[in-house]
């Protein structure tokens, strides 16, 4: 990718305000939600949150998983598992997955929860805090999860009135992460990754690059998704460029002049990547795999 990798940039100014807000709001909940993309979950994590968070139980919510490689999705749940955390497989959009969200939190907070028992508190909801970094469905995640219900809960004690809470009924409270939390692109991959998904700006990176990236990245991969969607023959010898002429080719995208379109084909390519068009493709392998 060259000289576009550089151009992906992490906002540090904006990440400083986002750890102090966080670290304010960390004592009026019990668990922390990651929301993270089921296609990429490393590159979509912010590196930053595990210091952040400390010894805080947290939960990852492995969002988008219905256009994930539903293999890798498996690998990674134990990956995490391992390092003793909890994933759950969910799909904000259709609402897949969400229902599993408090019964886990319940488990993994038992002990807390038999001491708000002891002391007759045995009624009170699980607060959870929900981060993610910006365009992973955190927003899609709220409205699905609290039905666009506002919870009151300003007036009770040790909850502070600024910040934004939503009702998850059946016990749990939400609460939205003060600031956003941006990613750190210290492998350039990370942001390539971020750019295939649209998590960050098209605008950032030359679209022609970034799709020519995507179709090697597919062809080694995950070469039938593109060979079937795009109707293609023998592809094991084409780079990005030649495959994203041969899409353009076969899709009839010409401009005056009878030239191809690669520019109009590769937005297609990433539009269609996106909407699970191509498969379901998982761009991020569990570490050791």
């Amino acid at each position: 990718m060259g000289q576009q990798q550089s151009q992906i940039q992490w906002f540090p100014g904006h990440m400083a305000k986002t750890r102090r807000l966080i670290k304010e709001s960390l004592p009026l909940v019990d668990i922390v939600a990651q929301l993270l993309d089921a296609r990429i979950p490393q590159s979509s994590q912010n590196p930053e949150l595990k210091s952040l968070i400390g010894s805080k139980p947290n939960i990852i919510l492995l969002n988008k998983c219905d256009i994930a490689d539903t293999v890798m999705t498996n690998k990674w749940i134990e990956y995490f598992a391992s390092k003793g955390i909890t994933a759950i497989p969910v799909d904000c959009k259709s609402s897949k997955g969400l229902n599993k969200i408090i019964p886990v939190a319940r488990e993994i907070l038992k002990d807390k929860i038999a001491a708000w028992e002891r002391k007759g508190m045995g009624s009170r909801p699980i607060r959870i805090m929900v981060v993610g970094i910006p365009n992973v469905g955190k927003s899609t995640f709220i409205n699905r999860i609290a039905k666009g219900n506002k919870a009151k809960v300003a007036d009770k004690p040790g909850v502070t009135r600024g910040n934004q809470w939503f009702s998850m009924g059946k016990g749990g409270e939400l609460l939205d992460t003060p600031g956003v939390l941006w990613p750190k692109f210290d492998d350039p991959m990370v942001g390539e990754k971020l750019a295939f998904t649209g998590a960050v700006k098209d605008t950032i990176i030359d679209t022609e690059t970034l799709a020519c990236r995507l179709l090697e990245y597919l062809a080694a991969n995950y070469p039938q998704g593109i060979i079937l969607r795009y109707k293609l023959d023998n592809i094991s010898q084409m780079n990005g460029y030649a495959l994203l002429q041969l899409i353009a080719k076969k899709r009839g995208m010409l401009i005056s002049g009878g030239e191809l379109d690669t520019e109009r084909a590769s937005v297609m390519v990433l539009d269609e990547f996106r909407a699970g068009l191509l498969g379901k493709i998982t761009l991020d392998v569990p570490p050791g795999e």
